[in-house]
């Protein structure tokens, strides 16, 4: 049917019904436009209640009706006609072209001042001119509450509230973070990504809002809403993502990287149980679970959209090209969740990246689980989650061993692959790939990371189709390493056998390492002595006890060949014409004299003897393990090499790579530790900060340490003393109050609070304070009490630290130690004039409230075993000094804080393998006083428990757990006379508080700060960009 329109045209009906679709559409249009209006308008008058809402306290007590956050309550911060209102102007707000959406302006609910919307990656000033006020934060907290929430609505008490505190914390980090990512990305700056199995962060609260200058604002905040900023924080796990000193070294210099504005990534794994959580009990140490995820972690974010294949086992098999394809074998998937890192005072944000390990669903045997066999239909799952479940398992099993290296390649294979997805992303459609070390720095943390070597090397060769020559220059100008220890056991070594089964492709790539290696010795000294190349490459060798490359061979060979020749056909006097002659005809490849083959035809074994002789002397121990030794593989396959501590580096060159140092003496430098002042004086020590800033006049020494040493001038200052003399009792009563909170023990904050806290290992030497300890008891027992109190000044001794679950040795001085301190703590005798105390489950949070509250560290190391240590800078940092031996950055402290500032005693580096030798001779003679506390020990006064395993490793001249190896025996006399000149000094107040003032200003050379400037400077070559 044909109709006319107004306008007298006619229309089908088909015109017609698209124009009455038209007409509809319009009028929907404008009613969603009203609507959006209407809800904008509605939207602006919550968010002008938010500002009242937040004065309004949570309940923290059970669930009542009139709860701020329950669903049905009228206070609630956004109700469900509310909620619904959001989601339809959120699903709304997509039809919205992007140019209204960036008119669009918010109220700050605390000042009620518009704040235009402004791109955080160009406009500097939206983060400095934007500060955030108390009643702001409590709004954005009960928003977190309300719709990020973790828990029932009904009550907000301390857990809900952290969850909430740290979630509006995250909002913060997240615009900077993206804004700092999309700065380098668009500047396309070269970045250093630091590859660590560990990062002992600790609690990230406060060191959050403490870098972003937001600490008052918060507890402001949280006091309106009914809570206490430090009730709140302590509800926060410490990140179980590290053990000792490694892990607290990387995450203090992700802080300096920040907050210094260096392009940096960390890249670690995402440990769900941790090492493990500490317990105490009348048996010594248990280990349980760690359970800092069972409610979650507010400060990572998940990347579904970042995951990476990684294989195992599997098989090698020619690809196109002569090429090579690793085929077959298990497949898991590395998934990404990032961290955000903030700088002191700076928008920079960096990126800590922890992978996780997971398959495909698709995995999960459903037909088996259905048929009753739930283990087999999960055991693929389970079999890649547990990767990434415990930090350091146990590898004393093939299994152990087995799961260590998947830890160690997945960290490797997934941070490369997503390091190089990023620089082909920055260089756009053509890559470059020798420009790959201009862009990306990769900073191996320790032995662990090793696989990055043959790892990239594969991806370069199989994946991008670099050639082996190509593939080998870039590795070896991209990845440098960084030695953390001098112990034989930790400069780690794989099985040949497992590595192989493991991973075939990368056994392939480290022989022709080695093989370029060994060729690259000859061609520097040369074979003319076999023997010397012989003891050259038994130590510089990645492959030990594994026959030379066939390429080696045949050099040996024809070289030794033509050593031997010449003098053998020597028959006549003109010796010279002869051996020319002979030489001459050696040239000639295409022609061989009658008299050469005649003289051949008389000795046919000559060739034969010559290559036995060479087997003979670079022949494999069939008795002995084929290795991969991971130390000198980074060695060879990294550009820079460096020790953490002067002495250290010196050992290093001199001792440890002595032959590679000769090799390539570039390679080698120092890089002393450092510890964050943010996290280790500022945040954890606010009393002494205080003190601090206002001597210096200036805040600045926080990202500046130097400053620091003005306080020399004042250290005989009355009023300083004073001052300073009240904020370390302050400290120690809180300390006293945490010691009777985690053990039971009641200390007396007047007496020396003396502490010894880190891993325990024989080389440490927690034996020899723990000796020390009875030694003072057993002279207390033999005195009166006017004689005690005359001779002593009261002590309260205090360790931490985990035994490895498997370091039996270890577990033994843990459990002495508690045996001591139960016996020790009950004698009334006694009293408060000793008391022994060993807090569970040491870690960073527990030395944060430790450490400032410390007068007299220990740090006992036997010479030249400690790398460095980091927790030494710390005390010192804090005004505490330092008993020790000259070890590790001991040495440089004790030349920054000056030598009367530090009680020093003990063998020298340089003495410890002679007074080894004279021990196995048998020459040693024990001090009356050593054997003394041994028999104590031994007549059960600490319990029943058998100590003859830990006596005995002290005694003996030789012999596997005997011979007293660390020289506990030898440095004991020195050690006792060491601490009665520490007595001496604590008796005098004046004097003491000066060495601990000079300590804290002598300490300035020991930021991480410094040592990140040192490393972007001399090894990573990169440059700080402030976001503009």
């Amino acid at each position: 049917m044909l109709r006319c329109c107004p306008s007298g045209h006619i229309r089908t009906r088909n015109q017609r019904a698209k124009s009455k679709r038209g007409q509809n559409l319009l009028k929907k249009s404008e009613c969603v436009w009203q609507k959006t209006r209407n809800i904008t308008g509605r939207l602006s008058t919550d968010l002008k209640n938010l500002a009242a809402m937040a004065a309004l306290p949570f309940s923290t007590t059970c669930s009542h009706s009139n709860s701020p956050l329950h669903h049905n309550s009228r206070s609630s911060f956004i109700g469900f006609s509310q909620r619904n209102n959001l989601w339809q102007l959120l699903v709304i707000t997509k039809s919205i072209s992007r140019r209204v959406i960036r008119k669009l302006s918010v109220k700050n609910v605390a000042s009620d001042a518009k704040q235009e919307l402004k791109d955080p990656l160009t406009k500097r000033d939206t983060f400095h001119d934007f500060v955030p006020d108390s009643a702001s934060i409590a709004s954005s907290i009960k928003f977190h509450a309300e719709f990020t929430t973790h828990f029932s609505p009904e009550k907000f008490e301390l857990n809900k509230a952290f969850f909430a505190t740290a979630e509006s914390v995250r909002d913060s980090l997240i615009i900077n973070w993206n804004a700092t990512n999309d700065y380098y990305e668009r500047k396309n700056v070269k970045l250093a990504y630091y590859m660590s199995m560990e990062y002992l962060q600790g609690r990230a609260l406060l060191n959050a809002i403490g870098n972003l200058q937001l600490v008052g604002p918060y507890a402001e905040a949280l006091r309106k809403l009914g809570h206490n900023l430090e009730d709140v924080a302590n509800k926060e796990p410490d990140a179980a993502l590290g053990n000792g000193g490694l892990g607290r070294l990387a995450s203090c210099f992700l802080d300096s990287l920040a907050t210094l504005n260096y392009p940096a990534w960390g890249y670690g794994l995402r440990y769900k149980y941790g090492l493990f959580k500490q317990h105490i009990t009348r048996d010594g140490q248990v280990e349980v679970a760690e359970n800092w995820l069972e409610m979650g972690n507010p400060w990572e974010i998940l990347r579904n959209d970042v995951s990476y294949p990684v294989k195992f086992y599997g098989e090698v098999i020619p690809g196109p090209n002569g090429s090579k394809q690793w085929v077959g074998g298990e497949n898991i998937l590395a998934v990404a969740y990032d961290v955000p890192i903030p700088g002191y005072e700076t928008r920079t944000t960096i990126n800590l990246r922890l992978w996780s390990t997971k398959v495909s669903q698709e995995e999960f045997d459903l037909l088996a689980f259905n048929s009753g066999d739930h283990a087999k239909a999960y055991a693929v799952l389970k079999n890649a989650e547990k990767i990434c479940y415990v930090l350091y398992p146990g590898d004393e099993s093939i299994e152990g061993k087995t799961l260590r290296l998947k830890q160690q390649y997945t960290l490797c294979s997934a941070s490369l692959q997503d390091i190089i997805a990023r620089f082909e992303k920055r260089s756009g459609k053509s890559v470059n790939w020798d420009t790959l070390p201009d862009k990306v720095v990769v900073q191996m943390n320790d032995t662990h990371p090793t696989l990055c070597i043959p790892e990239l090397i594969r991806i370069l060769m199989d994946v991008k189709g670099l050639s082996w020559k190509k593939a080998w220059n870039i590795t070896k100008r991209t990845v440098a390493y960084t030695n953390h220890t001098v112990l034989p056991e930790a400069l780690e070594k794989w099985s040949l056998t497992l590595l192989q089964d493991l991973l075939p492709r990368h056994v392939e790539i480290i022989r022709m390492i080695d093989e370029e290696l060994i060729h690259e010795i000859i061609s520097e000294y040369g074979i003319d002595d076999l023997d010397l190349l012989q003891r050259r490459l038994k130590k510089m060798r990645i492959l030990e006890n594994i026959e030379l490359p066939c390429s080696v061979m045949e050099l040996l060979s024809t070289e030794e060949t033509s050593t031997v020749d010449p003098v053998k056909e020597i028959h006549v006097d003109d010796n010279d014409v002869k051996a020319t002659e002979k030489e001459e005809e050696r040239d000639d490849d295409d022609e061989v004299g009658e008299e050469e083959q005649e003289e051949d035809s008389d000795n046919p074994s000559i060739e034969e003897d010559t290559d036995n002789k060479i087997e003979m002397r670079f022949k494999v121990d069939p008795k002995q393990p084929m290795m991969v030794r991971m130390a000198n593989l980074c060695v060879a396959g990294g550009f820079s090499v460096n020790g953490v501590a002067a002495i250290h580096s010196e050992i290093v060159k001199e001792e440890v790579f002595n032959e590679f140092y000769k090799l390539w003496p570039e390679k080698f430098q120092n890089k002393t530790n450092g510890v964050t002042p943010r996290r280790w004086i500022r945040f954890c020590n606010p009393n002494l900060s205080k003190i601090i800033t206002k001597w210096i006049g200036t805040e600045d020494w926080v990202t500046d340490l130097e400053k620091l040493a003005i306080l020399r001038k004042f250290a005989d200052n009355e009023d300083l003393q004073l001052e300073w003399i009240e904020a370390k009792r302050i400290n120690k009563i809180k300390v006293a109050s945490f010691i009777k909170d985690k053990t039971g023990y009641v200390v007396n904050p007047s007496a020396m609070f003396d502490v010894q806290v880190k891993r325990i290992h024989e080389y440490k030497r927690q034996l020899l304070n723990i000796m020390g300890i009875v030694y003072r008891y057993k002279k207390m027992k033999e005195m009166s009490a006017e004689e005690r109190k005359e001779m002593f000044v009261p002590r309260v001794c205090i360790f931490g630290g985990k035994a490895f679950a498997t370091y039996v040795q270890a577990k033994r001085i843990v459990k002495f130690i508690t045996d001591v301190g139960a016996t020790i703590n009950r004698d009334p005798e006694i009293g408060d004039l000793l008391k022994v105390v060993f807090v569970p489950d040491y870690n960073v949070s527990v030395a944060e409230m430790l450490i400032p509250g410390s007068e007299l560290s220990q740090h006992i190391s036997t010479a030249g075993m400690e790398a460095s240590g980091t927790s030494n800078m710390k005390f010192a940092m804090n005004g505490c000094i330092i008993i020790g031996t000259l070890d590790g950055a001991n040495v440089e402290i004790r030349e920054e804080v000056g030598e009367d500032n530090f009680f020093l005693f003990g063998a020298r580096a340089e003495e410890i393998a002679g007074l080894r030798k004279e021990r196995a001779e048998g020459k040693f003679v024990p001090d009356p006083r050593f054997e003394e506390v041994k028999a104590y020990v031994r007549s059960g006064v600490f319990g029943p428990y058998n100590y003859e395993e830990l006596m005995g490793s002290l005694e003996g001249n030789e012999g596997y757990g005997r011979a007293d190896y660390f020289l506990v025996g030898k440095d004991f006399p020195s050690y006792l006379e060491c601490q009665e000149e520490v007595d001496k000094a604590y008796r005098d107040q004046k004097r003491w508080t000066k060495m601990s003032i000079l300590n804290t200003a002598g300490s300035y050379k020991f930021s991480s700060d410094r040592t990140i400037h040192e490393y972007a400077r001399d090894i990573w070559r990169i440059e700080p960009f402030e976001l503009a």
